[in-house]
């Protein structure tokens, strides 16, 4: 299993728009979330800063062929086309990241 954070912004005037969409994900998206292996997903708001953190726990063994089912799945890329205005990625992020990849830097159990 590996523990994943990543980072993105988003815009003030959207959050409670990313609030209503995300208390209630479809159906197939967590379902394609689920098949590629993701497990303990969850996304943390941080205001006034307007970030938002998302942490998984991965238990595949193909991490970017399981990353492209989800961006092939047609459901998915619906659900993104509604968040996706919503969010602001950061300038630092690596190139093709949209939400910015985080160093595990310590974790307890």
């Amino acid at each position: 299993m590996q523990r994943m954070g990543m980072v993105i912004g988003i815009a003030a005037e959207h959050i409670a728009e990313y609030k209503r969409l995300h208390a209630g994900v479809w159906p197939g998206v967590l379902e394609r979330i689920h098949r590629s292996h993701i497990r303990n997903y969850s996304i943390f708001l941080r205001e006034p800063e307007n970030l938002l953190f998302g942490y998984w726990e991965y238990h595949g063994r193909d991490f970017e062929a399981d990353m492209a089912a989800i961006a092939a799945d047609p459901e998915t890329q619906r659900w993104w086309r509604l968040c996706g205005p919503c969010q602001v990625p950061l300038a630092s992020r690596q190139p093709g990241e949209h939400w910015a990849s985080m160093a595990s830097v310590f974790h307890v159990d």
